[in-house]
């Protein structure tokens, strides 16, 4: 499975440019937090506006979305918590492979009441998103009738339902709960607050070298590279490689100068274009794999020696924990 060759656009943009000149809470809601939100609707919206079964027009509008989602997906806090919306736009890993079982009986009982809205909305998180259409546009077999694109369309205006309610509620006030810390906000304190968008962070770095990094390795001896996410698709490495760019994207909103994050970055962002995570059966190619994961390890060091003393904050929980 070759990887993609798209360009990573305006995530990639974000590790290339200039440091922010300030950083706090204030800079990573209005520059990091909100415009990333916006991406993942209007990404979202184009691909749920797609009224055709033409696979390539919506493989783009779907790798669109997930980049925007990757963009994102780190934020594990506030709306995308909320009536269990973060799984049902990326229900990964799935390690029983629930979303194919459940998808293939779906597609069996062909039932037209599913495609409406809100009987959508209450189907399991398996079969849903992000994963649920893929499963859908890079089927493993062949699958006859008309009911398979109406399910596409149908996860997609889900998708893009849950990403414009999550947009709106972040701006109609759970942002406001992070910049005005209080007796009346979710936060009591500015370091709360902080604490929080820390942790996101440090959960977003672990994620990618204990899941997506991790779940292919598995071991030197016994890798799975079937297990990396978005296989299918073959978007492993990008969605790596983007969620680490999104992640420096918001350890600079936080904190500058960061000399020893920004380093730290440099690193894994160079060694990250060496890799291919569908190769990993690949000795070579798992020792390089194994060295990013390593580098990731040194991200978070650098982040929880520069950053989080100059925040006064530490890590706390993380809806991400235990999953």
């Amino acid at each position: 499975m070759k990887r993609s060759a798209l360009l990573l656009g305006p995530l990639l943009a974000l590790t290339l440019a200039a440091p922010v000149a300030r950083a706090d809470v204030a800079e990573t809601v209005e520059d990091h937090i909100l415009p990333g939100l916006a991406r993942f609707t209007a990404t979202t919206a184009t691909l749920a506006a797609i009224d055709s079964c033409e696979p390539e027009a919506l493989q783009v509008a779907w790798g669109a979305a997930f980049d925007a989602w990757v963009g994102v997906g780190h934020l594990r806090l506030g709306p995308v918590e909320e009536e269990g919306r973060v799984l049902a736009i990326a229900f990964w890993p799935d390690p029983k492979g629930m979303g194919q079982k459940q998808t293939n009986a779906l597609l069996a009982k062909a039932d037209p009441a599913v495609l409406e809205p809100a009987l959508m909305a209450e189907q399991s998180v398996a079969v849903r998103g992000l994963f649920g259409l893929e499963r859908l546009l890079w089927p493993t077999e062949t699958a006859t009738g008309d009911y398979p694109c109406a399910l596409t369309h149908a996860i997609a205006d889900d998708l893009a339902r849950m990403a414009a309610e999550i947009d709106a509620e972040w701006r109609a006030s759970f942002a406001d709960h992070l910049l005005n810390p209080g007796p009346s906000s979710r936060y009591l304190t500015l370091t709360e607050a902080r604490q929080a968008l820390l942790t996101t962070l440090i959960t977003g770095l672990e994620f990618n070298k204990d899941a997506r990094l991790g779940r292919p390795l598995g071991s030197f001896d016994k890798p799975h590279p079937e297990r990396a996410e978005a296989a299918t698709s073959g978007r492993s490495t990008r969605n790596l490689e983007l969620s680490l760019v999104a992640l420096r994207s918001l350890a600079r909103s936080l904190h500058q100068p960061i000399p020893r994050t920004e380093a730290a970055f440099d690193r894994v962002l160079a060694n990250v274009a060496k890799v291919d995570l569908s190769q990993v059966d690949d000795p070579t190619m798992w020792l390089k794999a194994d060295i990013l994961r390593q580098d990731i390890t040194a991200v978070r060091e650098a982040v929880m020696a520069e950053i989080a003393p100059a925040l006064g904050a530490g890590v706390g929980f993380n809806a991400a924990d235990g999953d």
